[in-house]
């Protein structure tokens, strides 16, 4: 009865803090996705004015410091068989890579 009791406010220890740990990582990444980057070419001789200017996050720009204007992520449906050719294809022109016999 005691090992139950011992068991019992051990996990409702660990979920407590699981759940804290959970809330503080959900206020710091809202935090974090509303903090101001600096522009790439920082200018010591320019002084920073008091205004602050929304810059993009940095992995959105491209090697000019432009704004990235093309989706970063684009998937397409494809049979299961599209996918097994190109896989054999990929598994034929790769190196010591031999001719797979059809089942």
């Amino acid at each position: 009865m005691v090992l139950h009791f011992l068991y019992m406010l051990a996990f409702t220890l660990l979920a407590f803090l699981a759940i804290g740990n959970l809330i503080r990582n959900l206020l710091t990444l809202g935090a974090d996705s509303q903090r101001h980057y600096a522009p790439r070419s920082y200018d010591p001789s320019r002084p920073m004015s008091s205004s602050r200017v929304r810059v993009p996050h940095p992995e959105l720009l491209d090697d000019d410091g432009k704004m990235i204007n093309e989706p970063l992520l684009v998937m397409r449906s494809m049979t299961v068989e599209d996918a097994r050719e190109q896989l054999d294809a990929l598994y034929r022109s790769s190196p010591g890579g031999e001719p797979l016999e059809e089942v």
